[in-house]
């Protein structure tokens, strides 16, 4: 995959007007979907647009979805406001982008030694999380679906190797959500950009490390031509939600057959879109190591440690923020993290140690 094609998508945009009432002509409606992604990017690129196929499929023609990546008509970090306003009628994202929104935005896409891909799904739909997800996103005019996930993220791409806390101390290192304060509270300096910015600054020097989303897509956007360190476990991103927004006038004009077929779009690409990632990812992963030499390190127990340490701290924070909102999701949060996971002892997490102790992996 050549990481050119992605650079121009990535760039700056100029913002649209607000659009007129969507065209509605016999019953069908013409829907613009605006994106955080180069068009295609393998991943989120890649899932968006199986997003608007789905859509325009499960309502018979009836929402006919336009697709526009990140700089089309937006900037790819100005898709959340586009739609809140009205300028387009829906947007794919990651909820760890809209942390200046609210901090509780950031725990329904990923969260630190948080939940994983299987269980944010879990939280949604059995533990109360889709309701203040609803209520949170209510806000600012947005109707709010997860609509796949990436699974576990990888710690990230590094120009020298990490051997103790005290090595990533100042590094400049890309990261988002919550993974960028608890990067911040051992000593990094977090920086905030898309992922073909990311390359650029690292092959400048800019950045000293970075994470985006996995081997998959970040082999397409060429980390491994620039940063030859390639750290796990992804602590910060256990798992990363991706998620659609849809105007909740738009939405509430609807009739109740199209709210299902949009819901119903979202809720049946989480699963395709998470184990296309796990597949994927799989593969690219043998090949940067055969075949572009890259070195796959895990962090050192006592940097894992010391980014739990932080990970805490980040939590304890969000249980005393000012938002009576926020403070609900975070306590919603932490009682299904701690249900699951302590079943997953048992569950998962055994058969899983059980599997590497016989087979290897």
């Amino acid at each position: 995959m050549d990481r050119r094609k992605f650079l121009k998508a990535g760039a700056v945009g100029a913002v649209a007007a607000p659009l007129a009432t969507p065209a509605i002509a016999q019953d069908k409606r013409q829907w613009k979907m605006v994106t955080a992604w180069p068009k295609n990017l393998p991943g989120p690129g890649v899932a968006a647009q199986m997003l608007a196929d789905r859509i325009t499929a499960l309502s018979g023609g009836r929402i006919e979805v336009k697709l526009f990546a990140a700089g089309e008509l937006v900037p790819g970090r100005g898709v959340f406001d586009a739609v809140s306003e009205g300028t387009a009628e829906l947007y794919h994202a990651v909820p760890a982008y809209w942390g200046s929104k609210s901090k509780g935005i950031l725990l329904f896409g990923s969260q630190p030694f948080g939940l994983r891909a299987d269980e944010q799904v879990g939280w949604m739909v059995h533990g109360g999380g889709q309701e203040l997800y609803d209520e949170m996103y209510g806000r600012f005019a947005i109707k709010p679906f997860l609509c796949g996930n990436s699974g576990p993220q990888w710690g990230g791409w590094f120009r020298k190797e990490i051997n103790s806390p005290e090595d990533l101390k100042g590094l400049k290192f890309r990261t988002t959500g919550l993974a960028s304060e608890m990067v911040s509270k051992i000593g990094m300096a977090a920086e905030a950009m898309g992922g073909p910015q990311m390359f650029q600054a690292l092959q400048t020097g800019a950045l000293d490390g970075g994470e985006f989303i996995g081997p998959w897509t970040d082999s397409a956007l060429g980390y491994q031509q620039v940063a030859k360190y390639y750290y796990w476990p992804g602590v910060g991103e256990p798992s990363s939600a991706e998620e659609c927004g849809v105007n909740m006038n738009v939405y509430n004009d609807l009739p109740d057959d199209l709210k299902q077929a949009v819901a119903f779009a979202c809720e049946s690409l989480y699963n395709p879109v998470w184990t296309e990632y796990t597949t994927r990812h799989a593969l690219a992963l043998k090949k940067l190591v055969a075949e572009d030499g890259v070195q796959v390190r895990k962090f050192p127990d006592e940097v894992i440690a010391a980014m739990g340490k932080a990970a805490a701290e980040v939590i304890d924070e969000l249980r005393q923020d000012e938002d009576e909102l926020v403070r609900r999701i975070v306590e919603s949060f932490v009682a299904y993290r701690d249900l699951v996971g302590g079943y997953m002892t048992y569950a998962d997490n055994g058969q899983m140690n059980a599997r590497a102790a016989v087979m290897g992996y």
